[in-house]
């Protein structure tokens, strides 16, 4: 079918949600029942609710996953890392020294190893030093940074055994997907972020690439990585002590959080990890040696603080999210837990 029609008063239409398909219709006829909107799409990790500017969230979080001391049982962790929440509020956990991935449930006391778990090592069902993941949710499955094996794995949800390398010979740190389901990989020892469009195997460059450093157009230990809704990238560069951003196909990022140096100042940060963005490019960042989560309103000089850890609810904090309610999810890895903090109202 070509994509116009022949008869009077008729438009083509050619929508995702009509099968992707041009089809002939009436004017008449247009209306939302013909081809409904496209959900707006959420970027992983982000709150499918707009977050208030002023937004707030209870100061005394809510241990949802771990909890229970350094250990291998499925109520435990050992060095848990990146962190994803699925629409139904169950929690998926890196738990690095292990070698596994952990699910928990809402409101569960233990967590089920939904990948890995069979001791360290490079066999399709076994995993090294795991770092981050998200789900898939067009395949219904994992995608893991192996970081230890130096690759990325697919791991079905549905009674996986064993995981399939997607990605090879990359240092993969944090990972996230976009709508069209381009991956995009931090690779630590590289420097540099890269995204995978579907069935590529060397990806492009969109962050870094050009040597460890502290130029515009470098990184130092990219960490986690976080994609929009316009493809901007956003990127914890962790020994530069500052939150990057970069365009699609910009040469260069730009500084959005730190830059200032190593230090426990609102213009600082000290060792920034886990990074989510809300619809007003706010930024929400880790601040893992200073034990706290700061707010960077977009083209700020300094943060403000969210969420204190000094009063011991946390030290050591890594990957960050939202739930679909806006709530805020925290691993604390040298607590061995995850904690929410609420949304208040």
């Amino acid at each position: 079918m070509h994509n116009s029609c022949d008869e009077p008063e008729h438009r083509c239409i050619h929508h995702p949600r009509c099968h992707d398909k041009p089809v002939c219709y009436p004017v008449p006829s247009f209306n939302r029942h013909v081809c409904p909107p496209m959900a707006k799409w959420t970027p992983l990790r982000g709150s499918s609710i707009d977050i208030r500017e002023n937004a707030r969230w209870q100061q005394r979080g809510i241990i949802v996953a771990g909890g229970n001391g350094e250990g291998n049982r499925t109520n435990q962790f050992y060095n848990p890392e990146g962190l994803f929440v699925d629409d139904e509020e169950t929690v998926y956990v890196a738990d690095s020294y292990n070698h596994r991935i952990m699910q928990w449930k809402a409101n569960a006391t233990n967590g089920q190893v939904v990948a890995g778990g069979n001791g360290e090592g490079n066999e399709t069902h076994q995993l090294k030093w795991p770092t981050d993941m998200i789900v898939d949710k067009e395949t219904d499955s994992l995608i893991i940074c192996d970081n230890g094996n130096n690759r990325v794995v697919q791991w079905s949800r549905q009674n996986g055994t064993s995981g399939t390398t997607i990605i090879s010979n990359i240092s993969c740190w944090g990972l996230t997907m976009d709508e069209s389901g381009s991956l995009y990989v931090s690779l630590f020892s590289n420097n540099e972020v890269r995204r995978y469009r579907k069935g590529e195997s060397q990806g492009t460059v969109v962050a870094g690439g050009n040597g460890k450093g502290n130029r515009l157009n470098q990184l130092s230990g990219p960490y986690y990585v976080f994609v929009d809704r316009d493809h901007t990238v956003y990127v914890s560069d962790l020994y530069n002590h500052r939150v990057m951003k970069w365009s699609e196909d910009a040469r260069e990022g730009i500084v959005i959080a730190g830059g200032q140096g190593l230090g426990s100042s609102l213009q600082q940060l000290q060792n920034p990890r886990g990074v989510v963005v809300d619809q007003f490019g706010t930024l929400y960042v880790s601040d893992d040696t200073n034990y706290r989560i700061m707010r960077w309103p977009k083209e700020a000089t300094q943060g403000s603080v969210i969420i204190d850890g000094k009063e011991g609810q946390f030290k050591g904090v890594d990957g960050l999210s939202f739930d679909r309610h806006g709530n805020l999810y925290v691993v604390n890895f040298d607590n061995y837990r995850v904690r929410r903090f609420d949304l208040m109202k």
